[in-house]
């Protein structure tokens, strides 16, 4: 059942959500655990938080002696996105990330044997499609990585902020205990990069003035969509949206609230395919992830598989391309906008611009797959791959 925690509780989770520092936090969260019950069904909360306060405090007091008076408060260095979506590179040392970025993106990174060469963030914009992914090399991981040894707190926090993920692995060494090692200090970091089992709660913030809106693939257990609608408004959560997948109930959507565990689609680069002896050790990697994550054999020295990486990365984020033409123009522009599967006429033009969601009036949209084109469609329209839409709003 979910915990039912009284008012006064709920309002001081407003505060930790409004929280802008590690400090703030920790305080905002010790204070709330002063309002929630002790009974079974708040075990579960209370120990996630006390988690979660001990590991800000342990970094405060880290920083505290090292004479900086400052928290890292997760990763050290932010990269903003600048494209349709960010996808964040991970690796081993010398598994050719590097090379990668070089062949793949228009960076200026340098290609060195020496390990750990790559000290921090490096991001290049990749073509495909006409959408522009953002791939950012993240420096080596490390067994420790989860806990901060070299760096790792930046890496894995590129991994949470990023769309999705890139695992390299280098095919000339075992890639079944690189790919081990990297999965486990993700998850460490309570990042996951296959689609959990049973039921999946995703709440994403949006900015203030969207609206709540749920979507639901699977069922709901022993509730209905205005349950879950009043639970997350009661937790001052008004602009979001809940995804929900599998079998769920309402205690789940609570739990999601609180938990910070995220799902990234991932794809998995197996590289250094030219090397004698890889094929054995790819077929051997393909046996062990048996299906669960795309894997793509490649050479970043004679750029073999490049193509393949491009689609593989399209296909795992669930991206659309949509194409948008004037009223009155023959021709559409070049330049698509990259929206997730499932996305609307709605979600197009917040894309564009509010003021013309504002006015929205009707959508022509042009599409194969219609049986005439173009069609009349409203706002709640779903679109699809390659489609065309001109949309006619009120004149301001």
């Amino acid at each position: 059942m979910p915990t039912n925690l009284p008012p006064e509780a709920m309002d001081k989770w407003e505060l930790v959500e409004a929280a802008k520092t590690p400090k703030e936090k920790m305080d905002a969260m010790t204070e709330f655990l002063k309002f929630v019950p002790h009974h079974k069904g708040t075990m579960k909360l209370r120990g996630e938080m006390n988690r979660k306060i001990a590991l800000i405090r342990d970094d405060l007091d880290k920083k505290k002696r090292m004479g900086t008076g400052k928290s890292s408060g997760g990763p050290k260095l932010f990269i903003e996105k600048g494209a349709s979506a960010q996808i964040a590179l991970i690796g081993m040392t010398n598994v050719g990330k590097s090379c990668l970025m070089c062949t793949t993106t228009n960076s200026k990174v340098r290609v060195t044997p020496t390990p750990f060469s790559t000290h921090e963030p490096v991001p290049g914009i990749m073509n495909y499609l006409d959408v522009q992914f953002q791939i950012v090399e993240a420096p080596a991981v490390m067994e420790g990585a989860a806990e901060g040894k070299a760096g790792g707190n930046v890496t894995l926090g590129l991994a949470r902020n990023a769309d999705g993920v890139i695992l390299m692995l280098d095919l000339s060494r075992d890639p079944i205990a690189q790919l081990e090692l990297i999965l486990a200090e993700l998850e460490k970091s309570r990042v996951l990069v296959s689609k959990p089992s049973g039921g999946r709660v995703e709440i994403e913030r949006r900015p203030a003035g969207n609206r709540l809106r749920v979507i639901i693939v699977g069922r709901l257990i022993d509730c209905s969509m205005r349950d879950i609608e009043e639970l997350v408004r009661s937790y001052k959560i008004n602009d979001a949206i809940v995804r929900i997948s599998g079998a769920v109930t309402l205690e789940d959507v609570e739990n999601a609230i609180y938990e910070n565990t995220i799902y990234k689609p991932t794809v998995i680069v197996a590289n250094k395919l030219d090397l004698p002896g890889t094929a054995a050790n790819l077929q051997r990697l393909k046996q062990h992830v048996n299906g669960k994550l795309p894997i793509v054999p490649m050479s970043c020295e004679r750029k073999l598989g490049m193509q393949e990486l491009g689609k593989a990365i399209f296909e795992s984020l669930g991206i659309i391309r949509i194409y948008t033409k004037e009223p009155g123009n023959k021709t559409h522009s070049d330049h698509p906008f990259a929206l997730r599967k499932g996305a609307t006429v709605n979600e197009l033009a917040k894309n564009i611009h509010k003021e013309l969601l504002m006015n929205f009036m009707f959508a022509m949209v042009w599409a194969k797959r219609l049986p005439f084109s173009p069609k009349k469609v409203g706002m709640n329209f779903v679109l699809d791959d390659g489609d065309i839409v001109e949309i006619h709003a009120r004149i301001a």
